[in-house]
Order: structure tokens, then sequence, then C-alpha cells
């Protein structure tokens, strides 16, 4: 089984506000047409969620937000998540939407739940989950990042590979030249934040892939633009990207 996490900075267009990558998400979906394994998909937010978590001022700490905030997001993650079903059928996948509620309780994943996901992408449907603003108690809310639920699911599910398609090949040792740094055994190289995620931006991503590697699973970063390299990586032909080596071979 195959977890991948589709970036909100390659399905939208993160400069412009409220603007889906359409030409960019077929693209995805007719790769994915190409890999003859279950798959789970979870997609982040970009120009939909974030743009408007920065605008109500919402963070991934349990707190008592603005809830026309809430509102707000929750329902932007939806219509995102709405092109992104209709892209996948389409392309004649057949799609089935989790919103994150389905398997978390407050910020925790709920193990039965999440395993009954790894049924569904047996069965021959593609789960497909996204970073939301979620109800965590006592009139508290909070954003669960993609990323994060990257982790919740691969820590239950252990999946044979997970893979984060990004708007970049990978990570670089220098962004001037952009050196890509082809693998990673633990070390754990300095990111800068971008200011308009709230999620963490590439940061947030860096500390997901380490957790689940630390784990014993393999993680890609690749570039989601060059989507046959995606398939590549799933099957085990020459990539280009980051890897994060999986202390145990799983």
């Amino acid at each position: 089984m195959i977890l991948i996490k589709l970036g909100g900075s390659i399905i939208t267009n993160k400069e412009k506000p409220l603007s889906a990558r359409r030409k960019t998400i077929d693209n995805l979906s007719k790769s994915l047409k190409k890999i003859d394994e279950p798959v789970i998909i979870v997609h982040g937010g970009g120009s939909y969620g974030h743009y408007w978590s920065v605008k109500y001022d919402m963070h991934t700490k349990e707190r008592k937000y603005d809830l026309r905030g809430v509102a707000i997001v929750k329902n932007s993650m939806i219509e995102l998540n709405k092109i992104i079903l209709d892209s996948f059928l389409k392309n004649r996948l057949n799609p089935y939407c989790l919103p994150p509620t389905d398997f978390m309780s407050g910020n925790k994943p709920i193990a039965k739940k999440v395993k009954e996901i790894q049924k569904i992408a047996k069965s021959g449907l593609i789960p497909v989950t996204f970073g939301d603003a979620l109800w965590y108690g006592q009139n508290k809310t909070f954003i669960l990042s993609g990323d994060k639920i990257m982790t919740h699911l691969a820590k239950i599910l252990k999946p044979r590979l997970c893979l984060f398609a990004l708007n970049e090949d990978g990570l670089y040792s220098d962004l001037k030249s952009k050196k890509l740094i082809y693998e990673l055994k633990g070390e754990k190289p300095s990111i800068s934040k971008n200011k308009m995620d709230v999620t963490g931006g590439m940061t947030r991503k860096v500390d997901e892939a380490t957790k689940i590697a630390k784990m014993g699973m393999n993680v890609f970063f690749v570039n989601g633009n060059k989507p046959e390299r995606i398939v590549k990586a799933i099957k085990n032909k020459k990539y280009e990207g980051t890897l994060f080596r999986g202390k145990r071979n799983v």
C-alpha cells in the first residue's frame, strides 16, 4: 500500500487565493492510474484552507478561534477536495471522499477507523482525505495539517512507501544552485518557514517525514509537477527526489 500527500503548492497556486491548478491535478490523476497497488491520498489546503487560516489567524494549536473562520476554512477545503475528486472521476479513478472527522477524535486518530481506510483502499477505491479545521472539544478547534495526517496514517497502517509530492524536486543542500539532497539517514536539514503557511511549510514536511522514517518506512519527496517521478519512485525505478530512508527496511 502506498500513502501519497499532494502538497498544497502543487494542487493550488499559493500566490493567488482560491486558485486550483487544475491541469496539474489532472496530470497527477492520470499518473495514479499507472499504480497497480492500493493507494491512499492526502492533500493539503494551499491557497484554499491556508489562505483563510492566515486571514483568521488559525493554527495547529487547540484554541478558541473565530467560529466564522472555522466554518470558512472547512468550506474551502470541501471546495478544493471536490475539484480533486472530479478530476479523479474524469480520469476513470474511483475516489472515496474521507474527511478527517471520519477517523479523528479531537487531535487523536481512531485506530479502528484508520484500519478501515486500508480495507477501502484494498477494495479498489481510492480514499482521499485532507488537512482541515477540526473540533477539539471545550469550544476549541485546531488546524490538522495534511502532513500530520500522513504520520497518523503511516503509524497505524505501515504502508510500503510514503510519498510527498512537492512544488520542488526535493530538498536542496544549497538553494542558489538547487543542489539536490538525494538521501537522508536521520540527519535533519535546516529549513526556512514560509510566512503564508500556518502549518509550517517545508519544515512541517521534513519533521513528519523524519518521524515516519524513524518508524521504519521509506519516505520520498518528489516534484509533483513531474508526476512520472511519482510512478518511478513507487515502482522502484531510478528516481529523482529526496529519500528519507527508513531505519528498518519495510
